[in-house]
């Protein structure tokens, strides 16, 4: 604080660069005689000196002064009084940055995950970091995946995108295909045995004599059924069969041609097929010897998979195990199991100890489902149906005992073990194959809800007592169910809609913002109205996207694509980041897929506003704006799945996965087109020919559209050029005929009907007063000389109220047969 001393303006004493240099010397040194130290107190003769230099001087040689005093000046700030003390503070010695304070801020939102575990949403920690490991149960491939599997593997596929995508784990995602089961088992010797009875090619007497034999068992079967629904199934495939065996049993009786029986046995074969198969299996199936089979069957239908996820955009997963492929890592878990205490061997098979692994202190039964331990429906479900005859069942300690290795009996593909010939058992698979490769303890395991019990929870209770802890799983997640137009879906109860057939009449687009928009755990309804509101709401993001790429089309200089923001811009860049604060947080929330999508439609809807508002002042939108817009919809739509091609913006257009960029390619011409249109359509209105503008509608109307191209006409604006799915417009034309002639019908019918009151007011209108009531005979009997009545039917004199309303309606056809009489007189009555 040296120069707080100065106070005078003293420097205009000196005169000479000399004089100046020579004081500025004494300055320095007398500063060097003095340590900056704090707390040093200046004595008067420190004040003498430095007050003969407390201003800067005025002649401009002296700078050298001049700087001095500014950096002195600049280093001490103001002055102290004359005569005050002066002493040096470190905090004044030298100008520093003020203390920094951090923003208070908000505390970041984290992740949380439904886990069955709890039944709670828990915040989502992994292991290892940001590594996630992650099993999922895949498919017992024996049928064509349906809309069920549909359901688990979009929803699972959405959450590993979102996982890995949005929140940057490093997702590890393995996933099985079940191709050893008791229901591939039994379809495969199904599908030989038939195939083989349908090659004999059988006489008609002999189908017939073997569809009666068939259906005895079956019967038998139906009777014993509890379950209504799958009674109901049964009851349809007898009432069909019992249908088609009719007509091939009058055929033979009528001893019609050889072609019109065959015609009819052909009918009865495909309509008891399913009866004929069981019935063939349980009569020779444990002949079957060609292990082939059971290869073949389930290898066929996981290509089918395989193709089907691939049509769904579903990711493949990072590592794939099959159950034939780890018969011997199973073989040594279940060993480990039974060395460990809570496995043994009875009759050849393999069984878990339920009752020993709950009472064993560091372990916990039912961990998923603890409610349903001991239902024995569901159990003897997951040990499947070859499994559960009565000397199966009597091989276990306990009934809640499962099988880890069971013995394979005739017509039963079969391994070499250190308990003789046999085959896995199901719940083992997914443990011995995800052991192997995710360790004894794995982030998240995933699967479909009517897995928890039996297959999971044997699952949790196998593993941790191969592993002898108490944690394979830290996070069960578990998709809902799907039900079809409100009704149960099952493949064995043959209600379900194959992938297939569902990608006939919806995209794998429609199909994930239906999922989408519903939440993972809960159960989703396939149905028509389901459908319906992802229809639309595809198209809605999709017109806001078309109306962006147009926006962003229209030329403009470098820094014109740089415009001031008004309060509107403003105003919806707020809305802009408060909705992907609000999409963050439903993420964050058990990754809230349908508030999400909420969100999202919210936003989209700020923009139309903010692009309408703008096209009726006649102001071109902000096209930075937007475009920062689309461009965040459009990456969190990849983040879903929802867009599966290479896009910078919005849907793509053309055929999926193609290399070529059709609206890079072709927009230029089409461009080029509507300007053209736009010229010829204002010359045909300026000079009145409509046949030039009818022309113009039509290439609108008719033949772009069936190119996939849009143009939308706009008042006073440029026409907005749109490249669109060539479906979607022939739809979008249907409809538009359709409201045009419902339009069209309800004008006519208008028009009808006044004409039809025009004609009777004129038949009313030619009606003298004096007959208007003669004709009403069923209300009066008696009139008075001008026909107006005076007595009811029952011949009682009218009352007075009764004859005024008479009178009111008289005098008002009076006044309408004037009116006609005038009409007749002028010549105008039709």
């Amino acid at each position: 604080a040296l120069c707080s001393v100065f106070a005078a303006p003293d420097y205009r004493s000196i005169l000479s660069i000399s004089d100046a240099a020579a004081r500025v010397q004494a300055l320095n040194e007398h500063l060097s005689t003095r340590s900056y130290v704090q707390g040093y107190s200046l004595s008067q003769a420190d004040v003498d000196v430095f007050r003969q230099l407390s201003a800067p001087p005025v002649d401009p040689r002296l700078f050298h002064v001049a700087r001095w005093f500014r950096h002195i000046e600049a280093v001490l700030g103001n002055p102290c009084d004359k005569g005050g003390p002066y002493r040096l503070q470190a905090s004044r010695g030298r100008r520093v940055q003020p203390q920094w304070s951090p923003p208070a801020g908000t505390e970041p939102c984290k992740l949380h995950l439904y886990n069955s575990l709890t039944r709670n949403k828990d915040m989502f920690i992994p292991q290892d970091g940001k590594k996630v490991t992650w099993y999922c149960c895949g498919p017992t491939v024996y049928d064509a995946s349906h809309m069920g599997h549909a359901r688990s593997y979009i929803s699972f596929d959405i959450l590993r995108r979102v996982l890995k995508d949005y929140f940057k784990f490093d997702v590890f995602y393995c996933m099985n295909i079940t191709d050893i089961d008791d229901k591939i088992i039994r379809r495969a010797r199904q599908d030989h045995l038939f195939q083989q009875y349908r090659e004999k090619q059988p006489p008609a007497t002999q189908l017939l004599e073997d569809v009666h034999a068939a259906l005895k068992p079956f019967a038998v079967k139906l009777n014993e059924t509890t379950d209504p629904n799958k009674k109901q199934m049964l009851e349809r495939i007898q009432h069909a069969v019992r249908l088609a065996t009719e007509p091939l049993e009058k055929a033979l009786q009528s001893r019609l041609t050889g072609e019109e029986v065959d015609r009819c046995a052909e009918v009865l074969l495909q309509e008891a097929k399913d009866l004929l198969s069981d019935w063939l299996d349980s009569t020779f199936g444990s002949e079957v010897t060609d292990n082939s089979i059971f290869s073949k069957l389930p290898k066929f239908w996981e290509g089918e998979f395989h193709r089907d996820m691939a049509a769904l955009n579903v990711l493949p997963p990072d590592v794939l195990t099959r159950v034939s492929e780890y018969v011997p890592e199973i073989v040594n878990f279940v060993q480990k199991i039974v060395d460990n205490g809570y496995g043994y061997v009875s009759n050849g098979s393999v069984y878990f100890d339920t009752v020993k692994f709950a009472s064993s202190g560091k372990h916990s039964y039912g961990k998923l489902v603890p409610e349903a331990v001991g239902d024995q429906k569901a159990l003897q479900e997951g040990e499947g149906d070859l499994s559960i005859s009565a000397d199966r069942l009597s091989e276990k300690r306990s009934p809640n005992d499962f099988a880890l290795w069971k013995t394979s009996k005739p017509g039963e593909p079969s391994w070499l073990c250190p308990w003789g010939k046999g085959r896995p058992g199901w719940h083992i698979e997914c443990s011995a194959m995800a052991g192997t490769l995710l360790g004894a303890s794995m982030d998240i395991h995933g699967g479909g809800f009517d897995l928890r019990f039996p297959h999971h929870d044997n699952e949790l209770a196998q593993s941790e007592a191969y592993f002898e802890n108490d944690c394979w799983v830290r996070y069960f997640l578990h998709t809902g169910h799907l039900t079809i137009a409100g009704c149960k879906m099952s493949k064995s109860l043959k209600n379900f809609i194959t992938i297939k057939d569902a990608l006939k009449k919806h995209s794998a687009r429609q199909l994930r913002l239906a999922f989408l928009m519903h939440s993972w755990k809960d159960t989703l309804d396939y149905s028509s109205n389901t459908m319906e509101s992802a229809l639309q709401y595809e198209k809605f993001l999709n017109e806001f996207f078309l109306n962006v790429k147009d926006i962003l089309r229209a030329p403009v200089d470098v820094t014109g694509q740089f415009e001031k923001w008004e309060d509107e811009e403003a105003e919806l860049n707020k809305n802009f980041y408060d909705k992907k604060t609000a999409i963050h947080e439903a993420l964050c929330d058990n990754i809230d897929t349908r508030t999400v999508m909420e969100e999202m439609r919210a936003l989209v809807s700020q923009c139309n506003l903010y692009m309408a508002a703008r096209k009726a002042a006649r102001r071109k939108p902000n096209r930075a704006l937007l475009e920062s817009i689309a461009l965040y919809l459009t990456h969190m739509l990849k983040i879903f799945g929802a867009i599966e091609e290479e896009s910078s913006l919005g849907f793509p257009v053309g055929e999926p996965r193609s290399s070529l960029n059709l609206e890079a390619t072709v927009m230029p011409y089409l461009q080029v087109l509507s300007e053209f249109r736009e010229g010829v359509r204002k010359i045909a209105r300026e000079k009145k020919v409509p046949e030039v503008l009818k022309l113009s509608d039509a290439l609108r109307d008719d033949v772009l559209p069936e190119l996939g191209v849009r143009f939308e006409d706009h008042e006073g604006l440029s026409t907005v050029v749109k490249l669109v799915d060539r479906d979607t417009l022939l739809k979008e034309r249907e409809e538009k005929k359709r409201v045009e002639e419902e339009k069209r019908k309800k004008k006519e019918e208008a028009a009808r009907r006044k004409q039809e009151q025009e004609v009777a007011k004129l038949a009313k209108m030619k009606v003298p007063p004096s007959e208007m009531f003669l004709s009403e005979s069923d209300k009066y009997s008696k009139f008075d000389e001008n026909g107006f009545p005076t007595h009811d039917t029952e011949g009682k004199e009218l009352s007075k109220g009764q004859a005024k309303k008479l009178k009111k309606l008289l005098e008002a056809q009076e006044k309408l047969y004037r009116e006609y009489l005038q009409m007749v007189q002028n010549g105008s009555c039709p």
